[in-house]
């Protein structure tokens, strides 16, 4: 007779979070400098708690860059469910800024997991993609933004935006969103 699988228990899943949530913001914030003894204290949970679930910081590492991108992508629905398309575009962009220039902190962590083999942006590209299709079709629906719109093009220039962000200051992030959004918003057709 087959063992039937074991149901993870509740305060498992809520140590495995909390020790994600904590572990992507000190890599971060001190890149491969963060201890894996020093996150597992912040989140609260012994060190051995912390190998149970993921075995090598690499595992550790990417999980973290997971789980935000996850959290990152699902808020577009969030953000739909409780805006109208237009402004919930805007406030997904505003917050796919915010993460993509904190992520920065987190790039040599990142680079670590690479070497490893591992390639934690295997998906991310279609998760953003998907995320980025999910609003402009709400935007399409409701004729508040423009139908012609590849969200390729639409994920591609948030990166740019991300990408000027951290080269300059966190403030020329909302004019450069607005400016983004500017061009999304029907009406505005160009060739």
């Amino acid at each position: 007779m087959p063992a039937t699988p074991r149901r993870t228990r509740s305060d498992a899943l809520q140590n495995r979070e909390r020790l994600l949530e904590v572990a992507a913001r000190m890599f971060a914030e001190q890149g491969l400098e963060a201890a894996p003894a020093a996150i597992a204290k912040r989140a609260g949970v012994g060190v051995g708690t912390l190998y149970r679930h993921f075995p090598t910081r690499e595992v550790l590492i990417d999980a973290a860059y997971r789980r935000q991108l996850a959290q990152v992508c699902a808020k577009a629905d969030d953000l739909l469910a409780a805006h109208p398309a237009a402004e919930a575009t805007r406030l997904w962009m505003d917050h796919f800024v915010r993460y993509a220039t904190a992520k920065s902190g987190m790039s040599e962590a990142l680079n670590a997991v690479i070497a490893a083999g591992v390639d934690p942006y295997s998906d991310s590209r279609a998760l953003l993609t998907d995320a980025v299709a999910t609003l402009l079709a709400a935007g399409a629906r409701d004729g508040s933004l423009r139908a012609d719109v590849d969200p390729e093009h639409v994920l591609l220039l948030m990166g740019g935006v991300a990408y000027a962000v951290r080269q300059g200051t966190p403030e020329q992030a909302s004019p450069l969103v607005n400016l983004l959004l500017d061009a999304l918003v029907r009406g505005t057709t160009r060739g």
